[in-house]
């Protein structure tokens, strides 16, 4: 018993007194660090001194700032001494050869300074691990051309072409040489293609100019034509295009990976959706088509075959004035697919198209009600299914004028899909509903829960109603004007278009000074849009670049004219001086890279192909 006690008691001194030692160590380095950070250099020479004798473990944590006090006190004795040091107890790194080298520099001794430099490189160019030392040590202090110096070398002495082209891409990116960084990472690519996710990410986060990236895929086109076989370049121009947005530009490198890697149109049917979300219609019809042409009988058809119908409806869709007799052909279509592919799970999303069609634009609810009725039924045992068809049933319900039968369906989506993305659009959609009704503090609820949704596209849209309510009850706690702008709202959605633009022409007479008065003028835009009174349109845009410059809808408002130039009007000098203008004037716009792209091809940068 007694000798237990008196383990525990010898354990005990021995703890207590460790802890006294771990407190003394850190307070010195406090201390050290403190005075180093004031730039008090001699108080943290006499605190790292201390360190280096007494917990001569700790001399690398401390070395730079104790090397650098040293130079700082012009104490060079004291810096040589603590540089030999460490040569001495790490003679495999070359690092601090490379600082004995800058310890004569600093003494205006260049001479053996580049000596010692030499010396490294020789000693280093057959050692990856210790070249790698090197070259961060030169980057370190700013070296650049050592850098280089050491990587060249080491490259020769491997013989191999592509031998560290990483790094010595880094290094000409940091001298600003963005050619040869280009040609480096390029290497690399070929050299180690199962890097190449890694070389895309030094290219995105070192490339940032219109000038850098017609330099990289210029470079690139120019290696696919010397190396034809060579296909890490044309995944890398693929890639760089759809950064871009290139979608039609892609064309041919998507193609080309899809019949070298036999991937059926897989990737090509995610690129043309990807077109399609961005609205570049004409480019996603082309991978669509593409599919169905090439592959009759592959899983992607259907789906290509759907997709391909729902690109030419956006096209009538956003082409001024909508043509009924265009609705009616697309209705063909999508009937002659249902009735070679079947009304089946697989065409779901087809059935839907159809009844929104009837009932968005040829204003038949009836038949579009009848249409989601069967495909719910079909889809009775797929959730996801059957809630997206209870979400277009809801809409036109709300489209008929029955706001109790729409909100019901939303409600009961947002019960069956909580936490989905299908559940938050529900959310969403009844907090528009609630907003058209006039409840808005039961919208911003809603709203506020929404804003925290994992799709961007859902959160932004609910961030932007709830700014819009809780910004005008401020100014206006009756709600007046919020009551009279959500009204026109739901006229929008009932697509009452000119019943719509009265109101609005109304309200904004009334309410010229109120907070509402961008948002009254962009949706008159959108308005007059569908009406095809495009200079009226672009006048009441300019109107609002004009009088709300520094509101977020002055940014959409300046790209927008140049797509009505562009789209509407055809006038092209006009809408490249609008995107030239925009790239300039709204750095920090959304719609940057759409702008530099259509500048692009606009301008003729690209060969049709």
């Amino acid at each position: 018993m007694k000798k237990n006690i008196s383990m525990k008691m010898t354990f005990l001194f021995w703890f207590c007194g460790l802890s006294q030692f771990l407190i003394a160590q850190e307070m010195e380095l406090q201390l050290a660090e403190q005075y180093y950070i004031q730039e008090e250099y001699e108080k943290a020479l006499s605190y790292y001194d201390a360190i280096a004798k007494d917990y001569q473990y700790l001399l690398n944590e401390i070395y730079s700032h104790y090397l650098t006090s040293y130079y700082k006190t012009e104490n060079f004795e004291g810096a040589e001494k603590l540089i030999q040091k460490q040569i001495k107890d790490h003679s495999e790194d070359p690092s601090y050869q490379i600082d004995y080298g800058f310890w004569y520099e600093i003494q205006q001794k260049n001479s053996k300074a580049k000596n010692i430099y030499e010396e490294v490189i020789e000693l280093v160019k057959k050692n990856p691990v210790a070249v790698e030392q090197a070259v961060r040590r030169f980057l370190k202090m700013d070296k650049l051309e050592w850098a280089e110096q050491t990587l060249l070398t080491a490259r020769e002495e491997s013989r191999q072409e592509a031998a560290y082209a990483g790094m010595l891409g880094n290094v000409y990116f940091l001298q600003g040489r963005k050619i040869l960084m280009i040609e480096e990472f390029l290497g690399a690519a070929k050299a180690v293609p199962e890097e190449l996710e890694v070389i895309k990410g030094f290219l995105q986060d070192r490339l940032s100019t219109v000038e850098e990236y017609e330099l990289l895929e210029n470079t690139l086109i120019e290696r696919i034509q010397n190396e034809p076989n060579e296909i890490i370049y044309n995944e890398l121009l693929l890639w760089l295009y759809l950064q871009q947005k290139l979608f039609s530009q892609a064309f041919i490198q998507a193609k080309a990976l899809d019949r070298r890697y036999k991937q059926q149109g897989t990737d090509m049917l995610s690129i043309g959706m990807i077109a399609l979300k961005n609205e570049d219609y004409d480019a996603a019809s082309r991978y669509f088509e593409y599919i169905i042409e090439r592959y009759p009988k592959s899983n992607n058809y259907n789906l290509a075959r759907q997709y391909y119908i729902k690109a030419k409806e956006e096209v009538v869709k956003n082409t001024f004035p909508i043509q009924e007799d265009e609705i009616r052909a697309l209705i063909e279509e999508y009937e002659l697919l249902l009735e070679e592919l079947g009304r089946n799970m697989g065409t779901i999303e087809a059935q839907r198209n159809v009844a929104l069609l009837y009932a968005f634009y040829l204003n038949d609810k009836e038949k579009a009600i009848e249409i989601l009725n069967k495909a719910i039924e079909i889809s009775r045992s797929f959730q996801d299914y059957l809630d997206a068809c209870k979400l277009d049933l809801a809409d036109i319900y709300l489209l008929k004028g029955e706001p109790w039968e729409s909100s019901l369906l939303y409600s009961q989506v947002e019960k069956d899909q909580e936490e989905t993305n299908l559940g938050h659009q529900a959310k969403l959609k009844n907090a528009k509903l609630m907003f058209y009704q006039g409840d808005f503090e039961l919208s911003q609820e809603f709203l506020d829960i929404l804003k925290l949704a994992t799709s961007r596209e859902i959160a932004n849209d609910a961030m932007d109603l709830s700014l819009l309510i809780r910004d005008n009850l401020v100014l206006d706690t009756t709600g007046t004007a919020l009551q009279s702008y959500a009204n026109i709202e739901l006229l929008i959605f009932q697509n009452q278009v000119e019943q719509a633009l009265t109101a609005l022409n109304e309200i904004s007479e009334k309410y010229i000074q109120h907070s509402l008065h961008d948002e009254i003028l962009w949706q008159k835009v959108n308005l007059l849009m569908k009406l095809s009174q495009f200079d009226e349109a672009i006048a009441t845009l300019k109107e609002i670049v004009q009088k709300h410059g520094e509101d977020i809808l002055a940014d959409d408002a300046h790209f927008l004219v140049g797509k009505i130039y562009e789209e509407q009007l055809e006038d092209k000098q006009k809408a490249m001086e609008y995107y030239e203008r925009h790239l300039l004037d709204y750095k920090g716009s959304i719609h940057v890279v759409e702008a530099r792209k259509r500048f692009r091809i606009l301008r003729g940068d690209f060969i049709e192909q």
